[in-house]
């Protein structure tokens, strides 16, 4: 159960009125999900990690990419988002492309920082993680790493109304500053006074967002800042792979920010904690969906490990090998007639029979290497459901 005392801190800025940080959080409303993050955490830290780090390290990466990147109306899939990753430096990169390649310049920041002994949270960091979300990208008002400073016939607003209505953040370039000073000493301040990071990152992330100190990028930034307060405290990929949660539940994801921001400014008691909460389950969620992930990773590891014996015992050819090799490759079960088709199944057996391609397929299916469903897909032994 979490235990935490209320700091509230409010700034009276020149033109915005006052801006109150506050907890905000019930404890009592969090400690079932609390409980439950605390044992899949520690259940998924003493999964095999290390056997498959550098794969899920890659998946955690695009994964993210992807989501955050979605939110804010990035167009590119998954697949071509892994793609942008790729790209040779030379390639000149188109926006979404660009888009791709920033965010990851930022997780690499922020891995950084993270892993950095004694790093605290700055501005100069928010700028910097801004400055790589938003490098070469174009907008009419953006300067990377630049503040907002509104002209006077400008306004800038967030939110709509199918979100929960829409508000006039500050406007003010000083004010923006000063608030933003002012939320870096309070994560600092509630870090000295123990508030754990479950609690302190999505904080950080609520009211940056309210302050949304730059023109563009600042849904990137705020989630980029929110996974690296909770990296630095020890939680691993969780942090990042949160972004396709929020992806998932975009719009209740965005109507959180009013709803806590009007039970705030109407002296609700724990104003914050359907934000909180949000997150924790979200946090939660994606802890599980790691763990299975680890535990499928690990399955196939063995897999591959045994194939390659069978292989090198002569237990199965080497057509056998590059059939059951491929279609673990896919990713996705193979129908047998596609099988057929491929160029470089064709190739195995251009000299020889329809007798040995039955024969081949018909022992690894008594060895259980392949398995066919119903539907006449073929799947690795180690996936088949």
């Amino acid at each position: 159960m979490p235990t935490f005392k209320e700091h509230t801190l409010t700034m009276q800025t020149d033109r915005h009125g006052p801006f109150q940080f506050l907890v905000g959080v019930d404890p009592a409303a969090i400690e079932t999900v609390w409980l439950r993050i605390n044992d899949a955490h520690r259940r998924f830290m003493g999964s095999p990690l290390a056997q498959v780090a550098n794969q899920l390290e890659r998946e955690v990466v695009v994964t993210s990419i992807f989501g955050t990147n979605s939110i804010e109306g990035g167009t590119l899939s998954e697949e071509e988002t892994e793609l942008a990753l790729e790209l040779e430096p030379l390639v000149a990169p188109g926006v979404e492309q660009r888009r791709a390649i920033n965010l990851k310049k930022a997780h690499d920041l922020a891995i950084q920082a993270a892993d950095t002994e004694g790093w605290e949270l700055d501005v100069a960091f928010v700028r910097k993680i801004h400055a790589a979300i938003t490098a070469d990208l174009p907008h009419r008002y953006n300067q990377p790493g630049q503040l907002r400073d509104n002209p006077k016939d400008i306004v800038t607003h967030v939110g709509d109304r199918n979100h929960g209505g829409r508000y006039k953040p500050p406007q003010y370039g000083r004010d923006i500053q000063r608030l933003l000073e002012t939320l870096v000493s309070w994560h600092h301040e509630l870090r000295i006074r123990g508030i754990p990071a479950l609690i302190r990152a999505p904080l950080v992330h609520y009211y940056f967002e309210r302050i949304h100190p730059f023109w563009d990028g600042n849904g990137r930034v705020g989630r980029v800042l929110e996974a690296t307060l909770l990296q630095q405290e020890g939680f691993r990929y969780a942090p990042f792979a949160l972004a396709r949660y929020y992806l998932e539940h975009i719009d209740h994801y965005f109507s959180l920010f009013n709803t806590c921001r009007k039970a705030q400014a109407k002296g609700q008691p724990y104003p914050n904690t359907p934000f909180i909460a949000f997150f924790l389950d979200g946090f939660l969620d994606s802890l599980h969906r790691l763990h299975d992930r680890v535990n499928r990773l690990v399955t196939i590891l063995l897999f591959e490990n045994d194939l390659k014996r069978r292989h090198d015992a002569r237990e199965i050819n080497a057509r056998q090998y590059a059939i059951v090799t491929q279609i673990l490759a896919a990713g996705r079960p193979v129908p047998l007639d596609e099988l057929r088709r491929y160029p470089w199944y064709l190739a195995l057996y251009i000299r020889l029979t329809d007798k040995t391609k039955q024969r081949d397929l018909r022992r690894l299916r008594e060895l259980g290497l392949i398995r066919e469903d119903g539907q006449r897909r073929l799947w690795p032994g180690c996936l088949f459901r």
